[in-house]
């Protein structure tokens, strides 16, 4: 395999194509206005760097993850350099997705002490608790600069929001914070996850009781692969414990289904179970770095780090000279039939080049 018999030797290489991709990442923007979503007159910046957002979000968390395994002080200071500018700007109204810089903000506190996150911190995961639109059962509402969504799960939630509810519990010694965490896990797997398959569906409304499209929509899912692992690593959940156990079986339920549904290119269709739809890179990236990581972490069968190594070679293929990503697909709502998900546009967007460099990261565990 030639992933695993030349390039784990290659350390450098991988690591030339993780600051490639920084590169790329840190100057992205919408010169043009073509990827601007308009909500009722207002104006959403979905692509640029400098944009306090979760495309930003997750790509901040690549770099912060690539500095803590690296020690990289250029990826340190892009991150901090980041948050400067925005805490000088002002913070945006808070919503699912303007939460998730905030992950990598508690990452910051943790590793800097500086006390200048902290009122961030405490206001942000307050506002989660007391404020966050709830859905029926104490959902946390996906609701966003747009529509409200009101009653509505989605996948994406997780990752943005309660990810970091959770860091900051973690942190802070707020106990309410991990428990409010751990019960969005729960609800969430109640609602989406598709019993026959394993795989989740992209979103739930209690208006009506349904999945929408049932779309097993691939960048939905791979949130779901990320953030298993990192909310077991981020509590700190040991062996034995009864929510350990049973995210785990969710994640394995999900990966043992994905590795069936794996092109022979080593990427998924944006529909994963429709071989019809496009394959798509950032979700790839997303499952390569949850299966890999979740390997490493023995939470998962080593016979599965195969899967993430077909994947990591079939995406090298997907980065341009300039460190670009291709077959990215843009932000995606919710969609009420299976063509929504088929007719969505690609580009490049932050979190294809972010992660991508999540999952490169987690290869270099393996050169060790």
């Amino acid at each position: 395999m030639v992933i695993k018999e030349e390039l784990f030797v290659q350390k450098d290489f991988i690591e030339e194509k993780i600051e490639l991709l920084v590169q790329n990442l840190t100057t992205i923007k919408d010169d043009n206005g073509e990827f601007l979503l308009d909500f009722d007159g207002l104006k959403v910046d979905d692509k640029s760097w400098t944009i306090w957002n979760w495309p930003q979000g997750v790509g901040l968390y690549g770099i912060y993850k690539n500095f803590q395994m690296t020690k990289n002080e250029k990826a340190l200071k892009i991150v901090n350099d980041w948050f400067e500018a925005r805490m000088e700007e002002g913070a945006p109204p808070k919503n699912v997705n303007t939460m998730a810089p905030i992950l990598t903000m508690a990452y910051l506190y943790e590793d800097s002490k500086n006390s200048k996150y902290l009122p961030y911190l405490e206001q942000w995961a307050e506002w989660v608790m007391c404020d966050m639109p709830r859905t029926e059962e104490k959902g946390l509402q996906h609701a966003t600069y747009g529509p409200p969504n009101t009653n509505q799960l989605w996948d994406d939630t997780l990752m943005m929001t309660v990810l970091p509810l959770a860091k900051i519990g973690r942190l802070l010694n707020r106990s309410e914070y991990i428990e409010e965490a751990k019960y969005q896990f729960l609800i969430h797997i109640k609602y989406l996850m598709d019993k026959k398959t394993g795989l989740w569906f992209h979103g739930w409304t209690f208006e009506g009781n349904h999945n929408y499209a049932n779309a097993l929509w691939a960048r939905g899912n791979c949130w779901i692969t990320i953030a298993i692992p990192e909310l077991i690593e981020i509590l700190d959940l040991k062996q034995g414990d009864y929510l350990r156990e049973f995210l785990i079986n969710t994640l394995e339920s999900q990966i043992s289904t994905l590795a069936k549904w794996q092109d022979s290119s080593g990427l998924w269709h944006t529909l994963i179970n429709d071989e019809n739809s496009y394959l798509e890179s950032s979700a790839t990236a997303g499952f390569a770095y949850g299966i890999l990581k979740a390997v490493h972490k023995r939470y998962i069968d080593k016979e599965y780090e195969e899967v993430a190594y077909n994947a990591i070679e079939g995406l090298f293929n997907e980065i341009d000279e300039n460190g670009e990503v291709q077959h990215v697909s843009v932000g995606t709502g919710m969609g009420d039939d299976l063509d929504f998900y088929r007719n969505i546009g690609m580009t490049a967007m932050p979190y294809g080049q972010s992660l991508m460099i999540l999952c490169l990261t987690e290869l270099l565990v393996s050169c060790c």
